[in-house]
């Protein structure tokens, strides 16, 4: 089994609150270590998710109500591919990204995965979903920029395909990386991001450097109308995602059952069943 650490910031305006996980310092990846090492004394594989906010940092914790945090209280300008906020009320101030803050953005994705390398993690998986930095740039929703990281379909992709080859370059042919995406985003009364598209940039992260889709959804704007989410609500994307661009997958989301995890693998729905909430609730799942 894979234990993975998610949303670990590359840099600190990458953080979704100040209390996020963090990978952007040596003395991070010295805390970690132990936990990886944990991890793969128990027998399992211990993996790590590198993440950047985008406009949806600088927010206070869940259970702090999850709103925007002004400078004055603690947080930070937020940097987007537009300067355009995540619909918050009161957002705090978002800043259009220039090239030198793309540039140091993919520095800080590759410098990050060498500091999970070094801390002992086996997996590395780029966060492009839920509304966060590259998934921002994928989705016209968020990026109107007309430039080569905006407009066309190539352009909007560029940062992502450019962010998994920096850390590809870094880390082991012979382990692992994931690539997490939104395979819609659940909009469809403007131009947004789609399975279809999801579908075409599959077989371009695979060509980057990345070796299987982890295929979720949503999280772009509030005005998503998401489905009724039952019980594998999102597999039939990750379906599609596998089944026309020919890559390797993982299926995500209402997946609580054993049998309902295995039979996605079993049947050749998905090439990996990946779990958040039911761990949570049962950490003794994989058990029973």
């Amino acid at each position: 089994g894979l234990v993975m650490a998610e949303a670990t910031a590359v840099e600190p305006r990458g953080r979704i609150t100040p209390q996020d996980l963090g990978i952007w310092s040596d003395e991070h990846a010295e805390a970690l270590a132990p936990i990886a090492e944990f991890v793969a004394e128990q027998g399992a594989t211990p993996a790590i998710q590198l993440a950047h906010a985008g406009r949806k940092a600088s927010t206070t914790r869940p259970w702090d109500e999850g709103g925007p945090l002004q400078p004055d209280e603690g947080g930070w300008e937020t940097i987007a591919p537009s300067d355009v906020p995540y619909p918050f009320e009161n957002p705090p101030e978002t800043r259009r990204m220039t090239k030198d803050d793309i540039d140091d953005v993919i520095d800080a994705f590759a410098d990050a995965a060498e500091r999970a390398l070094d801390a002992g993690f086996e997996v590395a998986e780029v966060h492009a979903a839920h509304g966060y930095l590259l998934h921002e740039f994928l989705s016209p929703i968020a990026n109107e920029r007309d430039d080569e990281y905006g407009g066309s379909f190539e352009n909007r992709t560029r940062l992502v395909r450019e962010v998994v080859e920096a850390v590809r370059e870094v880390w082991p042919d012979e382990k692992p990386v994931f690539v997490r995406i939104s395979g819609t985003d659940w909009i469809d009364d403007r131009p947004s991001w789609d399975v279809e598209q999801s579908a075409r940039l599959g077989p371009l992260l695979i060509e980057a450097g990345a070796d299987l889709i982890d295929v979720s959804s949503g999280g772009i704007h509030r005005d998503q109308d998401l489905p009724h989410a039952g019980p594998n609500y999102q597999v039939p994307l990750a379906e599609a995602v596998r089944r026309e661009g020919e890559v390797p997958v993982a299926a995500v989301g209402k997946i609580t059952e054993p049998e309902q995890a295995d039979a996605l693998v079993r049947n050749d729905r998905a090439d990996l069943v990946a779990l958040g909430r039911e761990l949570l609730r049962n950490p003794y799942w994989t058990l029973e």
